[in-house]
């Protein structure tokens, strides 16, 4: 057994780690190491990275109404609703006029085409894999057409707009997501027309003055809510270009009826409605060569709108500032459906992670109790004590008097019947901590002073005054259960076990903060650790109760004060040296977890920044031999950290479903994901013990409390990636036992014994 001053021989890494990791000068309290010494400014979280986010949230959020107002809004053309009521005289004369109308303010004008004339119009495209074709059997037939192209579509396939300039063709303006003009308000048909010249702009340069209402058919169906968008488009200087003959090509009826709805009567001219878009369109490419073929042969020539009518080109050139406007809103929406796409693969990945990460963890945490029911371990029985091995505990102190009275009554009132050193080590407290300490004049209590120095420095003050090789640290505001102690030593039986890890408990768990911490701490911390111990790959032994091997940690030269997280760090540290590192469920500690929403993120924000510096430490570990560091860093690196950065994209989106969208896709997959957490969550109370009505404050938590810690992730993040050097975050300390008659709980009995209702 290691000697009571071999600490003076430990050797402490020499290699520089980068700024952000660092914190050897600062590690301790936020008080410097001499009083005398002025005390420096602390330094300040950062600031900026928050605008950056609110830009990408912000960018996120346009990307997917952009999506959304594209994707959800085009649809296959349908019937045109019939037209009802008494028309006005001017609507009555249009509907007994032609296909193409001129409205102004002196009243409508119509044309219709000359004799053995074909205006041959095609709705709702371009489409990748019908408007090459169409535009094919048009050149066989030196055949021209009008398409009435949707500006969404002009902006995703830009080259078939092109493609159809370039083959003489002409374009109309069919608006921008084929929304139905007759129910749109006044700015937005004007946004659908400009979008759409946008487009045509970016893609072709030219603007085009033909348009199309969308579910218009012939003059005789217009209704009177279609006239009114009629006139709106014209008074954006359009010439509104209907049908004679409309094939209903959109219902697929057969190629058949298709060519014979073309086909004009009597030699007449018309303007013929098809569709290059929209759906299956193989009907519709058919008729146009058998089309072409009849009118060609009846001497009949096909040609676009305006030639046909014997007017300048429909097609404008565009300036250059709209050409470019174009372009970039060309550019965004493809890059918006993009974005759109493989966010949602991203998202169902991440969510069948989530989902298969709970499943397997609870499946392993079943494998490790059934084994420790049978006081098995992984080959064979596990060893035991042949008696009692002498045990020091080392509880650091920083300003703890609200609590420390009680932490030191819990452990002496311990069953543990070996010899047993209880070290208070006091870090320059200046509220009275080790006074109280010492006036409690209990057996076996020791209390050492030192000079404010951080949490690490006074765990290596008692490794180094310990007389014993087995050690328990202990948090200062946590209490043991008596039981607690005998059930972590039993654990160290076995010579491979360099450290085990205690059940940390939320004792103040009355108000819905503590109630949230409840359930994390039950389901997030100690279901996981029964997995990790499986999987060779526990990322922390908690610094509020772990019992080490002494020369363990000599050999590691301490604990380290180089990350915020020293208990992660000598955890990773540990399992690199090649010890293996279990989780004992019935060493209960009891410990007082933030009480305000402010605490809880000073605790966390702590705790996740040192985790990422623990990480990057130990970053080698993944090119080691053995399972722990691609496991352990694998799963913190995925789970930890770049899943909870996606976690604002996946509520934005949620957000925009619901309000914009059908909101019953959002609900199902909310409920789904609380009933899978709901499942886990009552199999990991009931392995501790616990009822499982705390589960009612579970689907609260994905409201603030998730919020906040996916916050807390990039908000670790920025400031490592910044290299600012955070401080020491405390928390204030409610002194949640040390009432007498709540110094401890109750056992909690994770045999099945008493259970817990609520424990101040």
């Amino acid at each position: 057994m290691s000697g009571p001053h071999q600490y003076d021989k430990l050797v402490w890494p020499a290699a520089p780690l980068p700024a952000w990791q660092d914190h050897t000068a600062r590690q301790g309290n936020e008080r410097p190491h001499d009083p005398a010494a002025p005390t420096a400014r602390p330094p300040a979280d950062p600031k900026g990275h928050w605008f950056p986010l609110a830009v990408c949230m912000l960018l996120a959020a346009a990307a997917l109404v952009l999506n959304g107002y594209v994707t959800n809004v085009v649809g296959e053309t349908q019937a045109p609703p019939p037209a009802t009521g008494s028309p006005s005289p001017e609507l009555e004369k249009v509907r007994r006029g032609g296909p193409v109308l001129n409205i102004t303010a002196n009243g409508p004008a119509s044309a219709r085409l000359p004799a053995r004339t074909v205006a041959l119009t095609f709705d709702d495209g371009p489409d990748p894999a019908w408007t090459p074709q169409v535009l094919d059997m048009l050149k066989k037939y030196g055949a021209k057409a009008t398409f009435f192209t949707v500006g969404s579509k002009v902006a995703k396939y830009p080259e078939l707009a092109r493609r159809i300039v370039a083959e003489g063709h002409e374009l109309g303006n069919h608006t921008y997501s084929h929304a139905d003009l007759a129910a749109l308000p006044a700015w937005r048909l004007k946004l659908e027309l400009s979008l759409t010249q946008r487009a045509l702009a970016g893609a072709t340069g030219l603007h085009t003055t033909l348009a199309r209402p969308p579910y218009s058919s012939t003059p005789a169906a217009i209704s009177g809510p279609q006239w009114a968008g009629m006139k709106a488009l014209a008074a954006e200087g359009y010439l509104v270009t209907l049908t004679d003959l409309d094939t209903r090509d959109w219902n697929r009826p057969g190629t058949a009826n298709i060519v014979a709805s073309s086909l004009p009567a009597n030699g007449r001219g018309a303007v013929v409605m098809m569709h290059d878009s929209g759906g299956d369109r193989r009907q519709t490419v058919e008729a146009v060569g058998a089309v072409l073929r009849k009118l060609t042969g009846e001497g009949y020539r096909a040609v676009t709108v305006t030639r046909a009518l014997g007017m300048p080109s429909a097609h404008q050139p565009a300036g250059g500032v709209e050409q470019f406007a174009g372009s970039a809103l060309n550019l965004a929406q493809r890059a918006s459906e993009t974005f759109a796409g493989v966010l949602s693969w991203v998202l169902l990945a991440a969510g069948a992670l989530t989902v298969g990460r709970l499943g397997f963890f609870a499946v392993l945490a079943w494998v490790h109790a059934a084994r420790n029911r049978g006081g098995k371990r992984r080959k064979g029985r596990a060893p035991v004590w042949s008696a009692p091995p002498p045990v020091t505990v080392i509880v650091p102190a920083y300003n703890e008097a609200a609590g420390i009275q009680a932490t030191v009554r819990s452990l002496v009132e311990t069953t543990y019947r070996g010899p047993l050193e209880i070290l208070v080590v006091d870090d320059g407290s200046t509220d009275g901590t080790a006074e109280l300490a010492q006036s409690l004049g209990l057996p076996g209590v020791r209390v050492i002073r030192r000079p404010n120095g951080g949490k690490p420095a006074a765990l290596n003050t008692g490794i180094a005054q310990a007389a014993h090789e087995l050690l328990i640290m202990v948090d200062g505001d946590t209490v043991f259960e008596p039981a607690t102690i005998g059930h972590l030593v039993r654990q160290l039986a076995d010579p491979a076990v360099g450290a085990v890890s205690g059940n940390t408990k939320v004792g103040n768990r009355r108000g819905m903060i503590g109630r949230w911490q409840h359930i994390e701490y039950v389901i997030g911390f100690n279901l996981d650790r029964r997995a990790f111990e499986l999987l060779d790959c526990m990322a922390t032994v908690p610094g509020a109760i772990g019992a080490f091997r002494r020369s363990a940690l000599v050999a590691l030269g301490g604990v380290s004060a180089d990350t915020l997280a020293e208990d992660t760090d000598l955890t990773m540290a540990l399992c690199r040296a090649g010890w293996r590192v279990v989780y004992e469920e019935k060493a209960l500690a009891w410990t007082e977890a933030p009480t305000s929403l402010g605490q809880l993120w000073k605790q966390r924000y702590r705790w996740c920044y040192g985790t990422v510096q623990a990480m990057w430490k130990h970053r080698r570990a993944v090119l080691e031999p053995g399972p722990f560091g691609r496991r352990c860093l694998g799963y913190l690196t995925l789970f930890q950290v770049l899943l909870p950065l996606l976690a604002p994209v996946v509520d934005l989106m949620a957000i925009y479903n619901t309000v914009l969208g059908d909101p019953l896709p959002v609900v199902a997959v909310w409920a789904g994901f609380v009933v899978v957490q709901a499942l886990t969550g009552w199999y990991a109370l009931r392995l501790d013990g616990e009822r499982a009505s705390a589960l009612w404050v579970l689907p609260l938590q994905q409201f603030v409390y998730r919020q906040l810690m996916y916050l807390v992730v990039i908000q670790s993040l920025a400031t490592a990636l910044l290299g600012v050097r955070l401080r020491w975050h405390t928390v204030r300390r409610e002194g949640t036992f040390s009432d007498p008659g709540h110094a401890a709980p109750a056992p909690l009995g994770i045999d099945g014994a008493e259970r817990l209702a609520d424990v101040r």
